[in-house]
């Protein structure tokens, strides 16, 4: 098994990098290196990478002739396709970057495997597909035609791809709809990292939805789980929830935080923004049976690691 893994310098890939070498996996990662959050968290995440033997290749995911050298150069019998633009507000001030990224860059990928049959790609969708979608759980039986952002648009387009190439190549293209990823490493941009940064600032926290909206919070490990399982999943095509199976909302995130960082914060309840959605909850009934797939990281111990690593990371 030799793996490429896109997005290499992002939360998840650096963690499904670290989780493949520690396997003895050859891994090579692609990065672009984003500066749509901070690019020095970025590299911080690379230096711990080079220093388990993973090389991060700084190169957009769109360079489809570069992906195909790549490919050839380390005989690549896996693809964990993880690069995307993230962000489901920032899609309304620049909805190109998402078409840029999110299609022109899984287009690649698609085509490079296209002419390396052989290879075996696990790509992330995400659990915005669901958009309106008011039936809870979300069930990948579920109708995803009513994006509620631009973001969500995008990935739905990545799900119906897949399925094109592999109807017309017999591609093995496996996706996985993500459910609010948290833990160390993580992204500045979710609300998690900005609380906690906030809080220890004592500066005030703008709460979305007076608190009420709920997020299926999914620790790193337990998704990084579910990408590893996914590599030899028994079908061919298919799509994944991979969440926690327990929606908490906001504000028990807040409480959360506030114990495990021994100081309180300062909130301001404000409305619901454009583009959000009141709850994510995964059914992951499909990805236990198929994947093996068993979450076991609840939100209380997730974010005491995650508070762990917060303080030494900016200390």
């Amino acid at each position: 098994m030799r793996v490429l893994v896109t997005g290499a310098a992002g939360f998840i890939g650096y963690h499904t990098c670290i989780r493949l070498q520690s396997e003895g996996i050859f891994v090579v990662g692609l990065d672009n290196f984003s500066p749509y959050y901070s690019v020095d968290l970025k590299r911080d995440r690379v230096k711990e990478l080079e220093k388990v033997g993973v090389h991060v290749v700084a190169q957009p995911v769109q360079n489809q002739t570069f992906l195909q050298t790549l490919v050839q150069k380390h005989e690549i019998s896996h693809i964990i396709h993880l690069a995307a633009q993230a962000g489901v507000r920032y899609s309304l001030e620049d909805p190109r970057a998402y078409v840029e990224s999110n299609i022109d860059g899984f287009l690649s990928v698609l085509e490079t495997v296209r002419a390396y049959p052989h290879i075996v790609t696990v790509w992330a969708s995400s659990s915005s597909v669901y958009g309106e979608n008011k039936k809870i759980p979300f069930s990948e039986k579920d109708r995803t035609d009513s994006p509620a952002n631009f973001y969500g648009a995008t990935k739905k387009a990545n799900e119906l791809m897949a399925y094109a190439y592999h109807s017309l190549f017999k591609m093995k293209l496996i996706g996985l709809r993500f459910f609010t990823v948290y833990g160390p490493w993580g992204r500045p941009d979710m609300a998690y990292f900005s609380f906690a940064d906030k809080i220890m600032k004592g500066e005030e926290i703008e709460v979305f939805g007076h608190g009420k909206l709920r997020r299926d919070f999914t620790y790193i490990d337990d998704i990084v789980d579910g990408i590893c399982a996914a590599m030899n999943a028994p079908t061919a095509h298919d799509v994944f929830n991979l969440g926690n199976s327990h929606p908490e909302s906001v504000l028990e995130l807040v409480e959360v935080l506030e114990s495990s960082l021994g100081r309180k914060a300062k909130l301001r309840l404000v409305d619901r923004p454009a583009g959000d959605i009141e709850e994510t909850f995964a059914d992951c009934s499909h990805a236990k049976e198929e994947l093996g797939f068993d979450p076991k990281i609840s939100l209380k111990e997730g974010i005491e690691r995650f508070s762990d690593w917060f303080r030494s990371y900016h200390t």
